[in-house]
């Protein structure tokens, strides 16, 4: 639990909801990874590509990982024919990374039931309700990736 060590601020209701569900999304990505056979890094990996393409740099970046240690999660995937490489059609110098038909599959499969449980939460929602959680729940991203980038904006956060 975070202390409230400045002045005026406190934990509300929907702050331990929301700091409980990242505990619960944190264990949920190892139970997946685990019951996929996949690290939670080589998972993470899999996630990031299937939504964009990004190159093996651009890849350590977001995964908080040396280029090195991408390498090797890499290897590990296309091992497992879940990932290809290929020479960046427009820069020779770069890697093209292609998540496979049974990257997908691996993904989708072990995915699929979370997705479904909340699309059924989602759908218990009205409209209005459900653009005041999105809102809140991009203003979250957002604040942590001010926090990640060191631009907090502010000097009243609390501190855990």
């Amino acid at each position: 639990m975070v202390e409230a060590t400045r002045p005026g601020w406190h934990e509300s209701p929907s702050l331990t909801a929301l700091r409980e569900a990242l505990e619960a999304a944190a264990l949920m990505r190892g139970t997946i990874a685990r019951s996929a056979g996949l690290s939670e890094s080589e998972l993470r990996t899999l996630e990031h590509l299937v939504r964009t393409p990004l190159g093996p740099a651009d890849l350590a970046r977001r995964l908080g990982v040396s280029t090195a240690a991408v390498t090797g999660i890499l290897d590990r995937l296309e091992g497992r024919d879940h990932l290809e490489r290929a020479p960046h059609p427009d820069d020779r110098r770069r890697t093209a990374l292609t998540v496979t038909d049974s990257g997908r599959q691996e993904i989708r499969g072990h995915l699929a039931p979370m997705f479904l449980a909340l699309q059924q939460l989602d759908d218990a929602f009205d409209p209005a309700e459900r653009e005041v959680v999105a809102r809140y729940l991009r203003d979250v991203t957002a604040a942590f990736d001010r926090i990640a980038q060191g631009a907090t904006g502010t000097d009243d956060a609390p501190t855990p």
